[in-house]
């Protein structure tokens, strides 16, 4: 939740999940056969094949549901626990190893979950506890395990700590949040930006601006202070200098971890602390859609005492068994700050910072292939030989479909992403629908917009509801998402042939290019833990490498990443590879399937080709 990254955040008042819904009427919802995909029972057949040693998580697929959105279990239009469960199978058979399920804990909803009043439950519109415990469950069964999404920076306002944090100025839960007296409305410097939010003939203390407009502090007369709030008002930054805090988070993750979840996804982890002398953040001019000046985040992102938190957290989350893994969402300016959050060569913080370099940085709004081989050679080696993780798509930005696509090759350059995505070294990182090609679907009316920043920022900004809408299962009645008419975003018009029932009986789908990638990364040794060594380097066009372990097979790998047909020779001298003989693993285009050689191979526009040579 970084909306400096952005491509813009939900709100509305939700539907309630139904107490009186009986047990026969949830189990049939809870069959997968109502909307005419095969049910977890029908996909469990599929092998698991054996891994090696390494922790699970370096050669896993992790795949993002946003669970208002998945699949809606009770027909109010929401999705819910319940249906994440009904779809396990779906899931396992498109090999992933774990779900990272955004946040489902009882929330007022401002942001859709990311604003949490009570850590250790589950919000009642997505389940109850049960259902939570009968989802890890059902998951283990099918080898899915459950990452949760763990907000430290902050909480709701409602949430019972803000409570009474802000009742009085002697509460011994004041000090958990980050308070301050504010400056004197007339004293030397003061802005007239600042003026704006003027109470009491106080001030804020800086310039610091809300990621999702106006100022970063808001008052609250009871206490004759102002709280700092890095995004929402309604998401008081926590104190992390006081210890009680850390203890108290700690003791919300060791809740999940008991219960037998496999790790978290940190929301927002860079921002745990701020300043303590509350300096001013570097003016970078103009304004934001919402009016505020723009300003840096010197001094209110990457401090280097969240370092110390995340070393004392990986120390916790080790005294569990089966390899937890602490991944961030770290929005980091280059490959060396993300090595700090690896821990460098002591290998001691996050085991997956996420790498947005690629996906969320610079020019990624177009194919670059010597972009793409820089960033993946740096990640290779610049970070003491730690676990990549490269993000291309997730909850918060356009999806990468619509940004990387020219509008004609779409489902060729989704396939091209999909191929950098599963080959590299890096663990694999999927965001539901892009699968399928499913696109952004972004409202065209301010009066259909569900987002607050897209409804405050609008026309500029429209908000996050266009990657959020739900998931695309049949060509039915709401797209197979929910028997309600009234789904919490509309379903896109796309859904009647980009769906999974569709896509599944086409094998040229991108959805069947996905499961083809995954089944190699899961089944070739050289995909899971080969080195990896960048071929044709000087080709601006095409992308291409070889994946090798030094003995058996190895894999080569070349993606056009223009409009125009590309023939390449991949020479592999100087890799150590002697073998000759080529053998077409996977091909996007008919006319690569039958490719026994790596001299002159011509790739069609935006295709992929995956070869073993042995």
């Amino acid at each position: 939740m970084n909306p400096r990254s952005l491509s813009v955040p939900c709100t509305g008042r939700q539907l309630w999940r139904s107490a009186a819904l009986s047990a026969a009427v949830l189990a049939l919802f809870l069959s997968p056969s109502i909307f005419g995909v095969p049910s977890a029972t029908a996909e469990v057949q599929a092998p698991v094949a054996s891994r090696s040693a390494a922790p699970w998580w370096k050669q896993a697929v992790v795949y993002e549901i946003y669970p208002r959105s998945f699949q809606d279990s009770n027909g109010d239009g929401i999705g819910d626990l319940n249906g994440i469960t009904s779809r396990l199978g779906y899931l396992q058979g498109l090999g992933v190893d774990a779900i990272w399920i955004a946040p489902m804990y009882p929330s007022p909803q401002v942001d859709f979950g990311y604003d949490i009043s009570n850590y250790e439950a589950v919000d009642p519109q997505y389940g109850t506890l049960a259902d939570m415990d009968r989802l890890i469950a059902e998951g283990k069964k099918l080898h899915v395990r459950i990452v949760l999404d763990m907000v430290l920076n902050h909480t709701s306002d409602k949430h019972q700590w803000f409570i009474e944090a802000s009742s009085s100025r002697t509460d011994p839960k004041h000090d958990w949040y980050v308070w301050n007296d504010g400056i004197a409305a007339d004293a030397p410097g003061v802005t007239d930006y600042q003026k704006r939010f003027e109470h009491d003939g106080r001030v804020p203390p800086n310039n610091w601006v809300s990621g999702f407009g106006g100022s970063a502090w808001e008052w609250v007369p009871a206490v004759h202070q102002f709280y700092y709030h890095e995004f929402y008002k309604q998401q008081p930054d926590l104190n992390w200098r006081n210890p009680a805090v850390e203890k108290a988070m700690f003791g919300a993750m060791q809740f999940w971890l008991d219960r037998g979840v496999a790790g978290f996804r940190l929301d927002a982890i860079p921002n745990l602390f701020e300043d303590p002398l509350l300096h001013n953040n570097p003016e970078l001019g103009g304004i934001n859609a919402q009016g505020d000046p723009n300003v840096g985040d010197t001094y209110t992102n990457n401090l280097p005492e969240v370092h110390d938190v995340i070393r004392r957290m990986r120390a916790m989350v080790a005294k569990y068994p089966g390899d937890r893994v602490l991944i961030g969402e770290t929005y980091l300016p280059n490959t060396a700050e993300l090595d700090k959050w690896y821990g460098g060569a002591a290998h001691n913080e996050l085991q997956l910072p996420m790498d947005m370099l690629i996906g969320f940085h610079g020019d990624h709004d177009k194919l670059d292939a010597d972009s793409f081989r820089q960033h993946i050679e740096e990640v290779q080696t610049l970070v003491h030989g730690s676990q990549p993780l490269i993000v291309f798509d997730n909850h918060d930005n356009v999806r990468a479909i619509d940004r990387y696509g020219d509008g004609v090759h779409d489902d060729l350059i989704n396939k091209t992403l999909a191929t950098t995505l599963f080959t590299t070294k890096a663990t694999a990182l999927m965001y539901y629908g892009e699968e399928l090609g499913m696109h952004t679907t972004t409202p065209t009316r301010r009066e259909d917009v569900r987002d607050p920043i897209g409804i405050t920022g609008w026309p500029k900004q429209k908000g996050r509801d266009g990657e959020r809408t739900p998931m695309q299962w049949t060509a039915g009645p709401q797209a197979g998402f929910s028997t309600n008419p009234q789904t919490w975003l509309p379903i896109p018009p796309s859904y009647k042939t980009v769906n999974v029932a569709v896509e599944s009986r086409d094998p040229n789908s991108e959805l069947n290019w996905f499961k083809q990638l995954s089944a190699l990364r899961r089944d070739l040794p050289a995909l899971q833990s080969g080195a990896m060594t960048m071929l044709d380097t000087d080709n601006h066009s095409v992308l291409a490498y070889v994946r090798s372990t030094g003995s058996g097979a190895s894999v080569v790998v070349a993606m056009n990443f223009t409009a125009t047909p590309q023939t390449v020779t991949l020479n592999l001298s100087g890799t150590g590879i002697t073998a000759h003989s080529v053998k077409t693993l996977a091909a996007d285009d008919d006319s690569l399937k039958t490719v026994t050689t790596l001299d002159n191979i011509t790739l069609p526009p935006f295709a992929s080709w995956v070869g073993s040579v042995q």
